[in-house]
């Protein structure tokens, strides 16, 4: 990834890419430099990739209850990297905009720097983007649904008919993503930097890990 600006054609091609490569989430590494926008939309692909597996894995019935919760502690890991990631994309969009100011990016309440007349849009781009790896999960496994052939015709046809909605929510989504950074660069929008506090993960404000230390 080159352009400060991702066009969402770009992000998409990147997504399948990923999908379709040999070994496919890795466990470890990551994709490009750690101050790059590309590292970090790689990491949260992949991340959403090894959650979708972890959620999968979390539904089985015929396992022990130790994996279950196995399953389940790795998809809140998961889910945290997932969103940190997500933050860091803003992070670099709106630095790369000049609409953040860069001494207070990495902290709790980042100041945005907006241009005068500027809407505020309420999902930034960084949350499209990271909206449109989970529509690539799901364009990528109900793809493998239509060529299953331990299945009736009636399920694979079922299965090509959502496949085409999801490419439609997937292609409405992209050009959604490349009209909200095209009115960003042109001053009409703006989007800020969102704090999930995912308050679960945290010992100090998740009242049930308070309640075992005592």
């Amino acid at each position: 990834m080159t352009d400060a600006l991702p066009r969402s054609e770009e992000v998409t091609a990147l997504h399948d890419q990923w999908l379709g490569a040999a070994g496919w989430p890795p466990q470890v590494g990551e994709g490009g430099e750690p101050a790059s926008l590309g590292h970090w939309i790689h990491r949260n692909h992949r991340f959403n990739s090894l959650l979708w597996a972890e959620e999968d894995l979390a539904r089985r019935t015929q396992v022990a209850d130790a994996e279950i919760a196995a399953n389940k502690r790795a998809i809140d890991r998961f889910n945290q990297a997932r969103n940190d990631a997500t933050e860091r994309i803003d992070e670099l969009l709106l630095l790369a905009l000049g609409l953040v100011d860069a001494a207070s990016t990495r902290g709790d309440a980042p100041e945005s720097l907006v241009a005068p007349g500027a809407r505020l849009s309420s999902e930034t781009a960084g949350s499209m983007i990271d909206r449109l790896s989970i529509l690539a999960l799901k364009v990528h496994a109900m793809q493998a649904q239509t060529l299953r052939t331990d299945v009736h015709e009636a399920h694979r046809q079922t299965s090509m008919v959502k496949l085409e909605r999801l490419r439609q929510q997937r292609a409405d989504l992209a050009a959604c993503l490349d009209a909200l950074l095209a009115d960003v660069q042109a001053g009409r929008a703006y989007f800020k930097v969102y704090r999930q506090f995912k308050m679960y993960n945290d010992p100090q404000l998740n009242p049930a890990l308070v309640r075992e230390r005592g």
